[in-house]
């Protein structure tokens, strides 16, 4: 890369994150307490609300993980896995939002996942808050860890800067703004962020084809690659046929939307229940277009680049390069939008991480009395904490983004997804229930993960058992335990009746 060309990326780099740390200070002196600073007084937009909720969601994954599988593999695993993706967005916005953010709030204004545990349930010990705070810590401080990666390897590949150098760079950024603006400033950096996935998504492969266009490379494309049923195995140099069960594994991410920490709270700080179908309707159209985008660069990948990649995650970034190299500070807009992707994932998993720390262990077991100033402060430098912690996970250079997110996510969709589902439609749910979903689902996930994929490979994505113990686990021990306080039914039938005149 010659002097000019790095000095147009490094001006649009610049940019970015003058923006991304303006709108931080600007948003540092509204956080009067910590419900401003985790959940932004349940004043969000509902464009923001949309936006922001689908680039916390999609990550460095959408633009590195997702290109890189469709570019090894084919369509197959990218494709039932984007479809299982888009089920789960629509059913978590048509069946969650509305209930969650009127539940929520009902709910003696709960302003983070545990204490809406705690509340709706009426678990006095707060044994559930305290176990799914943990649950919430140790998975996103892994998902954290995967951005990071995901930044590393976007700084190294552009600037071949060190791996650990680059990954401190993006991970500074994020930190600054996230630990000075709160809830607020990570949902407006998301919406501005998710605009420029988006951009990033759209231009790059347009670009790639009118550039292949008469290019001889267009008749070395082996059709093979957009079969459903089939992906390429490289140990074999063969196309093979898919298993039912990558399919399964594919459609089951759907499951995990409903129990995302960083993706619910905006449902929960939408500012009129009323606006929801609009947001849903935004994130919709945001998330096929972008998912379809994603896949469709893995493929002309295989065409644009005669010399296999080294390293298949970095197909977009490595596109990217060979076709605005010309233009290096347009170049470096696609750039942040890929660092965007990230950064927005990023944020929302160190504040939710640190609302638990923060929220549910801090002032719920260590200083009950604690004034809203103190929480505040203890949320910041908890941020601080779990960025350490991920950094340090993320040191190994060759830690796969696609790997790390799907665990996270089957983590977070096995332990939370079926507790928050259950327990918006079932009156009769207690907290021995609850306990147990997260607890069995949580285990079950993390046991298939470590012990019976090492065995026998990788037969099927750890969210389905993961999903199915939760279940179950929360269906037979509500049945055999107490039923519900008049209390916890009580509200409930509030919430229900809320429910029913948003719906008038």
């Amino acid at each position: 890369m010659d002097n000019l060309a790095l000095v147009g990326i490094i001006a649009a780099f610049v940019v970015y994150f003058i923006i991304m740390i303006a709108v931080g200070f600007f948003y540092m002196n509204k956080n009067k307490s910590a419900s401003d600073y985790i959940l932004g007084g349940r004043k969000l937009h509902h464009f923001v609300s949309a936006m922001s909720a689908e680039a916390s969601d999609m990550s460095g994954w959408l633009l590195l993980g997702l290109p890189g599988v469709a570019y090894l593999t084919g369509f197959s695993s990218a494709g039932w896995t984007a479809i299982g993706l888009a089920i789960g967005t629509y059913l978590n916005w048509k069946l969650v939002a509305k209930r969650l953010r009127i539940f929520t709030h009902k709910a003696h204004d709960s302003i983070t996942i545990p204490e809406f545990f705690k509340n709706r349930f009426g678990d006095k010990k707060a044994t559930i808050s305290a176990i799914s705070s943990l649950f919430i810590i140790i998975f996103f401080i892994v998902y954290t860890a995967s951005q990071f990666a995901a930044g590393g390897k976007l700084f190294h590949s552009i600037f071949g800067i060190d791996y650990t150098v680059a990954m401190l760079i993006g991970a500074a950024i994020v930190i600054i703004y996230t630990f000075v603006g709160g809830f607020r400033a990570v949902c407006i950096t998301d919406t501005i962020q998710a605009c420029l996935m988006f951009f990033a998504l759209i231009l790059i492969p347009i670009i790639a084809l009118v550039m292949l266009s008469g290019d001889a490379a267009l008749a070395s494309f082996d059709p093979m690659m957009l079969s459903p049923f089939h992906e390429f195995n490289p140990a074999t140099q063969a196309f093979e046929f898919i298993s039912i069960f990558t399919i399964v594994s594919g459609l089951a991410w759907a499951f995990g939307y409903f129990g995302q920490p960083h993706i619910l709270p905006r449902f929960m700080a939408i500012e009129k229940p009323e606006a929801i179908p609009r947001a849903r309707r935004i994130a919709m159209v945001w998330v096929i277009i972008s998912m379809a985008a994603a896949i469709f660069i893995g493929l002309v990948g295989q065409i644009f680049f005669s010399t296999p990649l080294a390293d298949s995650e970095t197909v977009f970034i490595d596109m990217t390069g060979g076709t605005l190299g010309i233009i290096p500070f347009v170049a470096g807009i696609v750039y942040c939008g890929i660092l965007g992707a990230i950064m927005s994932t990023a944020s929302s998993q160190m504040l939710a991480a640190s609302s638990s720390i923060s929220q549910d262990l801090y002032k719920t077991f260590f200083r009950k009395k604690a004034s809203d100033k103190e929480v505040l402060l203890i949320s910041k430098f908890a941020v601080l904490l779990v960025a350490a912690i991920a950094f340090t996970l993320a040191l190994d250079p060759n830690s796969s983004v696609f790997g790390i997110v799907s665990f996270a996510w089957a983590g977070f969709g096995a332990s939370f997804g079926s507790v928050i589902l259950v327990g918006l439609f079932w009156k009769r749910m207690n907290w021995q229930g609850a306990l147990a979903g997260i607890i069995g689902g949580g285990v079950t996930a993390c046991v298939w993960y470590f012990v019976v994929e090492g065995i026998f490979g990788n037969p099927l994505y750890e969210m389905v058992p993961g999903v199915i113990v939760s279940l179950l686990c929360i269906f037979i021990v509500t049945k055999i335990t107490t039923p519900p306080s008049k209390e916890v039914t009580d509200l409930y039938d509030e919430y229900k009746k809320d429910l029913g005149d948003q719906r008038t």
